[in-house]
C-alpha cells in the first residue's frame, strides 16, 4: 500500500496545545509504540532506503517495511504490514520473506543479497501516541501527536534523540486533504516540516553523526513524449526534494554551510522553473496566482539566506588566502574580522517560519495536484498543449509545438540573452557581471531540465562550458562581496585596508580567466538546434 503523511516537529512552547487540540474530546487515550529496527551491520537497508521493523502495538507486533516510491516525494512511501501472532514484551525474530511477492519486499531481497552480513536490531523507539482520525475537505485524515525517544548504540551507553512531533496521515481520499489539514495545524501552532523519518533520524544515532548529509539536486528525467504538464511535474518534485531535504536539518538547529548553499540552490532551480516553463507557455496547470505565491515566497527566503552565504564564501578559500598575503608582508595572524552586519538571522528560525513553511506546502500541494484538464474529463496533453492563440474559427489550427521545440524556443531565447553581455563583458561594472553570473546559471538549470529530451552528449559538452563559465565568475562574485564587506571596516583598521588592496588584484586576475571561457561560450554549438536534412536530386 501506499502511504500519504507528512511529519512536522512541534516547537515546545506548542506541545500542550497541541496535544489537546489531538486529544479532542478523549483526552485519556493513548497507546505506547515500542519498536525494533533491523538492518545489515554497513547499513544496507539504511542506504537503500529502506526502513524495517517489528512494533508492539498494544499487545500483538506488527512487522513493517517501507520504502521510497520510483516517482513519490517525502510525503508518500510504499508501506507492507504484516500482523504477527507473537504477544508480550519479547521482539520476535525478523522474518524478511514476509514481505514477498510486494514491490518493496523485492527491493528488501535485492539489498540483502548485495548486504554484508545478516540482519540484526540497530536501534529502537519507544514512544507514546495520542491519534484522532478526523474528517477534513477531501478526505479523512489521522492525526497523531508523538511524544518519546529515539535510541541506538552501546546497551550500557545508549544514544538517545527525544520526539515531539505531529504525523497527518491520509486515512481516505486525495492527497491534498493531508495538505490542507497540514496547512492549518502549521499556522496555528508554528509547526514545521521536517522530512527525516524515526528510521533516518535513528540511522544517524547508529553511525553517531550529528547531521545528515546535503541534499542536492537529483536528476531530472523528462521523456520527449511527456506532455507539458508532466514534464513540469518532473522538474518541480526534483526542486521539492532538494529544498525539503535541506530545509528539514537547517530547521533542527543542526547544520551546515552547504545545507544553506543546497537550499539556496534548490530555491533558484525552483525559480528558474517557473520561469522557464512559464516562457515557453507551459505551465497553464499552474493559475498565475499560485505560481506568483511560489516564486515571490521562493524569492524571499534565497535573498534572506544571501547574507550568510555570501558572508561563508568570503571566510572560506579567500581567507586562507588573504591569510598567506598577510603573513608574506610581515602581518602574521587572522585575517581582519568582518564587520558586523546588524542583527543576523538565524537560519533554522528563518526556515522554521510560517511563510518558508507555507512555500513548501504550496510546491507540496503543486506536485500532488490533480490537472485541472484531468478533472473535466479533457486529457492533459490535450488542454496544455493547445495554442494559447487559436481561433475556434479557425479552419486548421497550427498543430501544437512539440515539448522539445517549445524547450529549445527558450533555451535558444536565454543563451542569446548571455552572449549580450559575454560579448561586451570588458564594460560590465560588478552589477553587470553579477546579472550574467545569474544569467548563466539560470541557463544551466534550465540546459539540466531539459537533458533528456536532447542529445546527452551534446548537453553535456555545453554544460560543461556553462559550469566553466559560472565557476570563473564566482571568483569575481566573491571578490565583488569581500569588497563590499571590508569597505565598511578599512578607513579604521589597516588590515582591512590591506584586504582591499588585495582583493582589487585577485579581482583582475579573476577577470583574466574569465575571458577565454567567455570566448568559448560565444562560439558554443547549441545543443538543441535541430539540423535540417539537405533535399535535392540525386
Amino acid at each position: 500500500m501506499k502511504e500519504v503523511e507528512l511529519k512536522f516537529q512541534v516547537p515546545p512552547a506548542a506541545r500542550q496545545a497541541v496535544e489537546s487540540a489531538v486529544a479532542g474530546s478523549q483526552p485519556g487515550r493513548r497507546m505506547r509504540l515500542q519498536a525494533a529496527y533491523f538492518d545489515t551491520p554497513k547499513g544496507a537497508l539504511a542506504g537503500a532506503g529502506l526502513a524495517l521493523r517489528l512494533r508492539k502495538e498494544g499487545r500483538a507486533w506488527v512487522q513493517t517495511l517501507k520504502g521510497a516510491l520510483p516517482d513519490g516525494t517525502s510525503m508518500t512511501r510504499s508501506e507492507h504490514n504484516v500482523p504477527r501472532t507473537e504477544t508480550g514484551a519479547v521482539v520476535p525474530e525478523i522474518d524478511p520473506r514476509l514481505h514477498a511477492g510486494t514491490p518493496v519486499g523485492e527491493a528488501l531481497l535485492t539489498a540483502l543479497q548485495r548486504a554484508d552480513g545478516e540482519l540484526q536490531r540497530v536501534m529502537g523507539t519507544d514512544i507514546w501516541r495520542r491519534a484522532r482520525i478526523v474528517r477534513v475537505p477531501g478526505g479523512a485524515v489521522e492525526l497523531a501527536f508523538d511524544v518519546g525517544v529515539i535510541e541506538a548504540g552501546p546497551a550500557d551507553a545508549p544514544r538517545r534523540l527525544p520526539v515531539c512531533e505531529l504525523e497527518i496521515e491520509l486515512k481516505r481520499g486525495h492527497p491534498q486533504a493531508v495538505v490542507g489539514a497540514a496547512q492549518r495545524w502549521v499556522m496555528r501552532h508554528g509547526l514545521w516540516l521536517d522530512t527525516r523519518t524515526k528510521a533516518e533520524l535513528g540511522n544517524l544515532l547508529v553511525r553517531d553523526v550529528a547531521m545528515a548529509t546535503p541534499r542536492r539536486a537529483s536528476e531530472v528525467i523528462l521523456t520527449k513524449s511527456m506532455s507539458p504538464a508532466e514534464a513540469l511535474d518532473a522538474v518541480l518534485r526534483s526542486c521539492l526534494e532538494q529544498i525539503s531535504v535541506n530545509a528539514s536539518q537547517i530547521a533542527s538547529g543542526t547544520h551546515s554551510p552547504e545545507h544553506i548553499h543546497q537550499l539556496r540552490v534548490g530555491l533558484r532551480r525552483l525559480r528558474t522553473a517557473l520561469r522557464f516553463f512559464d516562457g515557453a507557455r507551459l505551465i497553464e496547470a499552474i493559475d498565475s496566482e499560485s505560481r506568483v505565491a511560489l516564486s515571490a515566497d521562493a524569492a524571499s527566503l534565497f535573498r534572506q539566506l544571501g547574507e550568510a552565504r555570501d558572508r561563508d564564501a568570503v571566510s572560506g578559500p579567500l581567507a586562507i588566502e588573504l591569510a598567506r598575503a598577510l603573513v608574506a608582508v610581515g602581518q602574521a595572524g587572522d585575517p581582519p574580522s568582518l564587520p558586523a552586519s546588524g542583527a543576523e538571522i538565524d537560519p533554522a528560525v528563518l526556515v522554521r517560519h510560517g511563510s518558508v513553511q507555507r512555500l513548501m506546502l504550496n510546491l507540496i500541494a503543486r506536485v500532488h495536484s490533480v490537472p485541472p484538464a484531468v478533472a473535466t474529463g479533457v486529457s492533459g496533453r490535450a488542454a496544455v498543449e493547445q495554442p494559447l492563440s487559436a481561433s475556434p474559427a479557425a479552419e486548421r489550427p497550427e498543430a501544437p509545438l512539440t515539448l522539445r521545440k517549445r524547450l529549445a524556443l527558450r533555451l535558444n531565447r536565454w543563451h542569446r540573452q548571455i552572449l549580450v553581455d559575454a560579448e561586451r563583458f570588458d564594460s560590465l561594472d560588478d552589477e553587470g557581471r553579477h546579472r550574467l553570473r545569474k544569467h548563466i546559471k539560470r541557463l544551466r538549470y534550465a540546459a539540466e531540465f531539459s537533458a533528456r529530451v536532447f542529445d546527452e552528449r551534446s548537453v553535456r559538452r555545453y554544460l560543461k562550458g556553462l559550469r566553466a563559465l559560472q565557476e570563473r565568475l564566482g571568483t569575481v562574485n566573491d571578490v565583488a562581496v569581500g569588497v563590499a564587506l571590508f569597505s565598511a571596516a578599512a578607513p579604521t583598521d589597516a588590515r582591512a585596508l590591506f584586504a582591499l588592496g588585495w582583493l582589487a588584484a585577485q579581482r583582475e586576475r579573476a577577470l583574466l580567466a574569465c575571458r577565454p571561457d567567455l570566448k568559448r561560450f560565444v562560439v558554443q554549438t547549441r545543443f538543441w538546434r535541430v539540423r535540417r536534412k539537405k533535399t535535392g536530386s540525386k
